[in-house]
């Protein structure tokens, strides 16, 4: 007789991190809302009933089809110049949370390579860098965005540029401080003695554990860029009209707040689902990702 004996195999890390990703309900909730988010707005020329920026005249101020005087050509209403406000969301969507993917990818890369060199080179290099980020660090992000604009220019890259600034010394500072927990460690010192470079160390031995924290700042930092992109759009400093953006959707409905409420509660409510989804995603990949809070079996 032969006896076939089974092992139980523990989960691969993908496996286990999603286990520990969904085992957050409201993390596994929000990435549902946010991928359907993401979805409509990078589908939005081909779902999208009308032309953003077309006007109909005649139809200027056209509550949703839920309300008194609603119609079914325009699920959501018109705004004030007579255009189609799912149309706008839609599109919309694509402009704010590409500036903010965008602005996390700019500020991300130059962040990592800056906390790195930081990290290894500390006497010389490492002041200098980090005093130039103390400085960065003193303005509010808002406010350094703001002044970055004023100097650049309003437009849809300078949007980006600004925030990207903004957010830069987050990732250096995050950076160097996980690298310097890690360039102490054993399998550091075995790979220096084995005569790895410096440049091997820094990117193929010690990044790649300290990827866990940057991934959740990046989640956390992506909703931030969203809402320095709205509040930059508000003021008329972000994307210029009749781009459709969802912070330019606001400032352009403040005068219609009290005659024709859904142009301004649309885009906030957009805006604000968006940002929370982020957010609580944000928990659930620290939860999977943190090594400290995950259960023992």
């Amino acid at each position: 007789m032969s006896t076939l004996v089974t092992e139980a195999h523990p989960p691969g890390p993908l496996r286990e991190f999603w286990q520990g990703f969904t085992a957050n309900r409201g993390a596994f909730a929000a990435l549902v809302v946010f991928a359907l988010i993401a979805g409509a707005s990078l589908f939005a020329p081909l779902i999208a009933p009308h032309d953003p920026i077309e006007q109909y005249r005649d139809h200027m101020l056209t509550p949703p089809v839920w309300a008194e005087g609603g119609s079914t050509r325009f699920l959501l209403g018109t705004d004030e110049l007579g255009r189609d406000m799912l149309s706008r969301l839609l599109h919309g969507g694509r402009v704010s949370l590409g500036i903010g993917l965008a602005a996390v990818a700019l500020s991300l890369l130059p962040g990592v390579l800056l906390g790195l060199l930081a990290a290894f080179f500390q006497r010389w290099l490492s002041p200098a860098i980090m005093r130039v980020m103390d400085i960065v660090l003193a303005l509010p992000a808002l406010l350094l965005a703001i002044c970055v604009i004023t100097i650049l220019g309003p437009g849809l890259v300078n949007t980006v540029i600004a925030i990207a600034i903004g957010a830069l010394p987050g990732y250096v500072r995050l950076t160097r401080a996980a690298a310097l927990a890690e360039i102490g460690r054993d399998y550091v010192t075995a790979s220096r003695v084995a005569g790895a470079g410096v440049w091997r160390l820094m990117f193929i031995t010690v990044l790649p554990n300290c990827m866990a924290p940057l991934i959740v700042n990046a989640t956390l930092s992506f909703s931030s860029a969203i809402l320095e992109t709205a509040g930059l759009g508000f003021l008329g400093l972000g994307v210029q009209a009749p781009t459709p953006e969802w912070g330019t959707m606001l400032s352009a409905a403040r005068d219609y707040i009290t005659r024709a409420p859904w142009v301004v509660t649309l885009p906030g409510l957009t805006i604000l689902v968006t940002v929370l989804a982020i957010n609580l995603m944000g928990d659930g990949l620290r939860d999977a990702l943190d090594p400290k809070l995950k259960k023992v079996a």
